[in-house]
């Protein structure tokens, strides 16, 4: 009789995948680093949705967030393009096949500072993609100085004040036509994963602002985004649940203070809100929301904005279903009734 134990089941899912293609990469990056937690999520997210790795094309710029791309989705498209042009490189891949998901994993640096002209384009036109911005105040790859969302008075390990106004991210991308907005805490698992599902499955710009501590440079005493500092001052908005479209959704309104967010994919956020009576389709609700909490020094997390009615740049750009590199020429040549047509408007 064999005393060999059995070899257990690998766990797979819905599309009969384990969770190696979800991985990538060992991380090179500081032990204990925000970064890593949200590769972790990355990875548990992209597997419980069952998406198609190779479906993904996974887009950063320069920075220790960019290199997070390389942390989860071993088997997606990836491209590490030049410091702050993540949002110009991702919208010419996903205009030339609108069939890949999109995913930007970038910094704060990356996007509000050298980047920030792109970004903002990015918001007007509303790519459909998720954009993450892990956010930790400070420039970690040139030895901790402050960024361009650091806040006035957070202090360096050195000791040196901050006394520049903060660039709020979340606000710009409100602001200037994102259709999902949020924020989290590297250190919350439950409410990150939670949102990052609901952006993979929104049809649109999703842009995540993350707090995720350096500990390197900025996990001290002073500091605004350390891991202390998010804990004691984190005001989450509302306690949120996501319902994938392909299990049961049962809507449950008994204490008057549940909303359900249907996502264009069919599936559903589930939001009890903790924070007041708070609306995140309401726009003038959610600027007023985040300056609210600016003026007490809170970090308020969670959902802050969805839109659903707005067009995507595919849809502006009348983009057809194939990838424009499949289209045989006859049908993206000009012909020459087009050419003389050019022509004579130049004459």
């Amino acid at each position: 009789m064999s005393t060999v134990a059995a070899t257990p089941p690998k766990k797979v899912n819905r599309i009969g995948l384990d969770v190696l293609p979800y991985k990538g990469s060992k991380t090179t990056l500081c032990a204990g680093c925000g970064h890593n937690s949200i590769s972790e999520r990355l990875i548990e997210v992209f597997f419980e949705l069952g998406v198609e790795p190779w479906q993904v094309a996974k887009m950063s710029g320069i920075g220790c967030s960019s290199k997070t791309p390389a942390y989860f989705l071993n088997q997606a498209h990836g491209f590490n393009s030049v410091h702050g042009r993540a949002p110009a490189v991702s919208t010419g891949a996903l205009l030339a096949n609108k069939n890949l998901k999109g995913v930007v994993v970038t910094g704060d640096g990356d996007t509000a500072s050298i980047g920030i002209g792109q970004f903002v384009h990015m918001l007007r036109r509303n790519v459909p993609l998720v954009y993450i911005i892990e956010n930790n105040g400070v420039y970690g790859l040139t030895k901790g100085q402050f960024s361009a969302t650091a806040d006035i008075g957070s202090k360096q390990k050195s000791g040196v004040i901050n006394e520049m106004n903060p660039i709020d991210c979340c606000l710009l991308a409100i602001e200037l036509g994102a259709t999902m907005v949020a924020r989290s805490f590297s250190g919350d698992k439950r409410q990150l994963s939670n949102i990052l599902k609901a952006c993979i499955s929104h049809r649109g710009l999703a842009v995540v602002d993350v707090i995720s501590p350096c500990v390197t440079f900025n996990d001290h005493e002073g500091s605004t985004k350390s891991y202390s500092y998010v804990k004691e001052h984190d005001i989450p908005l509302h306690e949120m649940q996501y319902v994938p479209y392909y299990e049961e959704i049962q809507v449950q309104m008994e204490d008057g203070q549940v909303r359900d967010v249907e996502l264009h994919d069919g599936s559903h956020l589930r939001l009890r809100a903790l924070h007041g009576d708070f609306d995140p389709t309401n726009k003038d609700m959610a600027l007023a929301a985040i300056h609210e909490a600016d003026k007490k020094g809170e970090v308020l997390t969670g959902l802050l904005y969805v839109r659903k009615d707005k067009e995507t740049l595919h849809d502006m750009m009348h983009l057809v279903d194939e990838p424009l590199a499949t289209l045989p020429q006859s049908r993206v040549r000009p012909g020459p009734e087009a050419l003389e047509m050019i022509m004579e408007e130049l004459r």
